[in-house]
């Protein structure tokens, strides 16, 4: 390990910053050698100082592994078939493990032929190029293999994409090649057996603030949430309560005035729980569930309804929720159960789930962002003015509002803001005025409006962030190193 670290300051007094990935290639020796002689001279304080990057790396598989060890399958297979020939079930069985492959490889690349029911070698000698193409991969040189060469390996599943950890070394202030061991710390057997006078110890130094413990770090989605939530608490929101993702039919759909043959509530788009399957009916008012049958059934305040058979069955069936809307549903039946009526202002933020496909744009779960403002007289004139002053505080004062359908909402319209970076419209939201079939049969007065926006969290902070994959922001390929590196989130025009 010394002699290591030795080499490792040479270079490092030659170059001034080294990169252990390229030095272990300059030293030939293994990177995590060069790692642990790079980690013990940081424990000589000021000699170097070492920055981890988190990169992605080709890397053999295990099946990889062995091939750049003893050989592709098909050479495997070519080396097994003798002078003399040999029948193809005797060669399958002498390679047991790799010869279906490796026998339909080397008649692919004719380097064996049958011949009066046996098998014999057609040519006198091979090149054995996927075993060279791994010891490159191997040795870290795959930047020499071609596009083409790279799809075969990873189509026979002998490259996979990992991740490493590498660091930039640089000089410290007490840089030096004469590494000298000092001691840390003064036991009780330095003092019983008198060794301590012959040890050199490390000076303290009572200013120094020591090395930062190791601690959590925000999430980029959790910055940008901040950011959002103060924009509604400085407007005088109130946030709702978020916290059940498991809800029931009824308020995520029937409640909100969605028939129970709409296409959103079928499998292909909503999460059921098979267990429990359906909702306690005894936690939905009773005198509630009546007029939200009837106006999907029959009609009502002054609405013909959808005229179809209302079932009580769909109604309790359990869901993971597809929108923090269902909070606000509730929040209004509670608010209609006051004895006199106060105009409120509720906004919530907070994980939805739908049952798509993901790529790079879209999960099956994500966030809501949501505001609503109940109050006597409202009008789509004050939605578009609310609007204009929420997204005016996040930097966005070129606003276009476009007529849209919603389930709930009439008159509906999609928002979208001029994005200066892409010049171009770009939709950043969804907004409408709740229908009277949704507010009346809660009991709210008649005069009541509700005026409500939404959009995503992920998008602005996708921008923000100039994340391109909306994989790499939530699930297993998050990279905790990004986490760590991003600044705190501060909304930009030029962000968003």
């Amino acid at each position: 390990m010394a002699d290591l670290q030795g080499r490792l300051l040479l270079a490092l007094k030659e170059k001034n910053i080294v990169n252990s990935e390229d030095l272990a290639r300059e030293l030939q020796e293994d990177h995590q050698k060069i790692v642990g002689a790079i980690k013990s001279l940081q424990t000589h304080y000021g000699i170097i100082n070492a920055e981890p990057i988190n990169k992605t790396r080709w890397q053999l598989s295990d099946e990889g592994e062995v091939v750049a060890k003893y050989g592709s399958h098909e050479a495997r297979v070519y080396n097994a078939v003798p002078q003399q020939g040999i029948t193809r079930e005797e060669l399958l069985k002498s390679v047991p493990q790799y010869g279906e492959i490796g026998f339909s490889k080397a008649m692919q690349e004719k380097w064996i032929e049958i011949n009066n029911q046996k098998v014999y070698r057609k040519i006198d000698r091979i090149d054995d190029k996927i075993q060279s193409m791994l010891k490159k991969v191997q040795t870290g040189n795959i930047n020499d293999l071609s596009d083409e060469q790279k799809t075969e390996c990873k189509k026979r599943k002998l490259i996979n994409e990992g991740k490493m950890t590498v660091y930039k070394v640089s000089k410290g202030e007490m840089f030096t090649l004469d590494i000298e061991r000092l001691e840390t710390e003064l036991t009780p057997e330095m003092i019983a057996n008198g060794t301590w006078r012959d040890k050199k110890f490390k000076s303290y130094d009572m200013d120094a603030l020591g090395i930062p413990p190791d601690a959590g770090h925000l999430h980029p989605l959790l910055k940008v949430r901040t950011e959002y939530r103060q924009i509604f608490l400085e407007m005088g929101f109130t946030e709702m309560p978020t916290n059940n993702f498991i809800e029931s039919s009824f308020w995520n759909f029937d409640a909100l005035f969605q028939p129970q043959q709409h296409p959103a509530r079928d499998a292909h788009d909503t999460f059921f729980i098979s267990e429990p399957h359906d909702a306690n009916i005894n936690m939905i008012p009773k005198d509630y569930l009546q007029r939200v049958k009837k106006v999907h059934s029959e009609g009502g305040y002054g609405s013909q309804g959808y005229k179809y058979d209302w079932k009580i069955e769909d109604s309790t069936k359990n869901i993971l929720r597809t929108h923090t809307t269902a909070v606000s549903a509730r929040m209004l039946y509670k608010l209609a159960q006051e004895k006199d009526f106060k105009p409120v202002k509720y906004f919530s933020i907070d994980r939805v789930f739908r049952n798509e496909t993901t790529d790079s744009t879209h999960l099956a779960e994500f966030h809501q962002i949501e505001g609503l403002v109940a109050d006597r007289g409202l009008t789509l004139g004050n939605l578009m003015g609310v609007i204009n002053e929420f997204f005016k505080k996040l930097g966005l004062t070129k606003l276009r509002f476009k007529p849209t359908y919603n389930p709930y909402t009439e008159p509906s319209m999609e928002i979208f803001s001029f994005h200066d970076g892409l010049k171009k419209w770009v939709e950043v939201g969804n907004s409408g005025v709740f229908r009277p079939e949704m507010l009346l049969p809660m009991g709210l007065p008649e005069d009541v409006s509700v005026i409500a926006w939404g959009l995503s969290l992920e998008r602005p902070t996708m921008i923000k962030y100039k994340i391109q994959d909306i994989r790499t922001l939530i699930g297993p390929r998050v990279d905790l190193q990004m986490v760590y590196n991003n600044p705190l989130c501060r909304v930009e025009k030029a962000a968003i």
